[in-house]
C-alpha cells in the first residue's frame, strides 16, 4: 500500500514537472506536501483501522469462540430440555398412576374409616356393657365380700360356741360320769338283783327301775321300799346341775284287766300316771320341777320280747333319763314343729 502511494506522488509529480511554472510548481509541491501529509495521517488512520480491525478480528475470534459454546451449551440445554420432556411425560404417566392409586388408597381408607367407625360404635356399646357388667360384678363381690365377712364371723361365733359346747360337753360327760359312778355305787345292791339298770351313753344318763321295785301289779302308786329307792336316787340327783330330768313309763302289751279298767283304760293311761308319779314324787324330794318332764309309751318301746315272762318284766319299767338342756329342747322345738 505504501508502495503504491509513493509511486502515484512521483507520477504525479512528473507530470507536473513537465507541463507547469515556477509557481505552479511551488503549489505543486505544497499540494504534494498536504498530499503527503494526508497520505501519513490516512496511513495513520489505516494502521488505526488496522489495529482495530485485528481488535475487532479478535473479538470476532472470542465472540465466536463464545458463539460455539453457547451453541454448545444450546444444544445441551435442548438435550436436557428434550430429556426433562420425556421425564415429564413418564413423570406425569407415574403421576396418572399415582393418582389412580391414591385414588383407590383413598377410597380404601374411606372405605376403613367407615368399618373402623362401625367397629368403634359397636367397641363402644361393648365397653359400656362391660362397664356396667363391671359395676355389677363389683357390686356382687362387696354383697359377697359382705357375705363372706358374716359368714366367717358366724364361723367364729359357731367355732367359738362349738368349742364351749364342747368344754360343756366335756364338763357334762365328765358330771354325767360322776353321777353314774354315784348311783352305781349307791344302788350296786339293786343293780346285783337286776332290779335297776344304769347306763351312761355319751351325754345320757339312763336308770331304769323294774315295775316291782317301785309299784305294785296295775297300780300308779309307789311301794313303800320303792320310795326309799327313789329318795336315794333323788339324792344324787340334786347334785345335778343344767340337765333335763325325763321320767318314762312303760309296760308291757297285755291289756288293762277288768278289774282296774275304770281307772286305767289302757297301757298308755297306765304309763303315764307312773311316770306323773315318779316325777312328782322327785319334784317333792327337792328336784327343780322345770327340769323334770314325765311321759308314757305304753307297750310300744320294748327293750325285750314280750312271748316270755321274764321279757314282759323287762318292758315294764320307768326309765329316768339325765339329758343335756340343749338336747331336750332341741326334742321340744321338734315336737312343736310336727305340730
Amino acid at each position: 500500500m505504501m508502495r503504491l502511494k509513493a509511486g502515484l506522488a512521483v507520477v504525479v509529480l512528473t507530470s507536473l514537472l513537465g507541463c507547469v511554472t515556477a509557481k505552479e510548481y511551488k503549489a505543486r509541491l505544497s499540494d504534494i506536501d498536504g498530499l503527503k501529509s494526508d497520505v501519513a495521517s490516512l496511513e495513520g488512520t489505516l494502521r488505526e483501522k488496522q489495529d482495530e480491525k485485528a481488535a475487532v478480528a479478535s473479538d470476532l475470534a472470542a465472540l465466536r469462540e463464545q458463539h460455539a459454546k453457547l451453541q454448545q451449551e444450546h444444544d445441551e440445554l435442548s438435550r436436557q430440555q428434550q430429556t426433562t420432556a420425556d421425564d415429564n411425560a413418564e413423570l406425569r404417566i407415574q403421576n396418572r398412576i399415582l393418582e389412580d392409586d391414591n385414588a383407590n388408597l383413598n377410597s380404601l381408607l374411606k372405605a376403613k374409616k367407615d368399618e373402623l367407625r362401625v367397629n368403634i360404635t359397636e367397641l363402644r356399646q361393648k365397653l359400656a356393657e362391660s362397664e356396667k357388667e363391671l359395676e355389677a360384678k363389683d357390686r356382687e363381690l362387696e354383697t359377697l365380700k359382705s357375705r363372706i365377712a358374716a359368714l366367717t364371723e358366724e364361723r367364729d361365733t359357731l367355732n367359738r360356741e362349738k368349742e364351749s359346747a364342747l368344754l360343756e360337753k366335756e364338763r357334762s360327760v365328765a358330771e354325767f360320769r360322776k353321777t353314774y359312778d354315784s348311783l352305781v355305787a349307791e344302788m350296786s345292791q339293786e343293780i346285783r338283783t337286776g332290779e335297776i339298770t344304769i347306763t351312761q351313753l355319751k351325754d345320757k344318763l339312763s336308770v331304769n327301775l323294774v315295775e316291782k321295785i317301785l309299784f305294785d301289779s296295775g297300780s300308779a302308786e309307789i311301794r313303800k321300799d320303792g320310795k326309799k329307792v327313789l329318795d336315794r336316787v333323788a339324792e344324787i340327783l340334786q347334785t345335778v346341775s343344767d340337765k333335763q330330768i325325763r321320767v318314762a313309763g312303760h309296760t308291757d302289751n297285755v291289756p288293762i284287766g277288768p278289774r282296774i279298767r275304770d281307772r286305767f283304760a289302757s297301757n298308755w293311761e297306765l304309763s303315764a300316771a307312773r311316770a306323773t308319779t315318779v316325777a312328782r314324787y322327785l319334784q317333792d324330794k327337792g328336784i327343780d320341777p322345770e327340769i323334770l318332764s314325765a311321759s308314757g309309751y305304753s307297750e310300744y318301746r320294748p327293750v325285750a320280747p314280750n312271748e316270755t315272762e321274764e321279757g314282759r318284766a323287762r318292758n315294764r319299767r320307768i326309765d329316768i333319763d339325765l339329758v343335756p338342756k340343749e338336747m331336750q329342747k332341741t326334742a321340744a322345738e321338734g315336737a312343736k314343729d310336727e305340730g
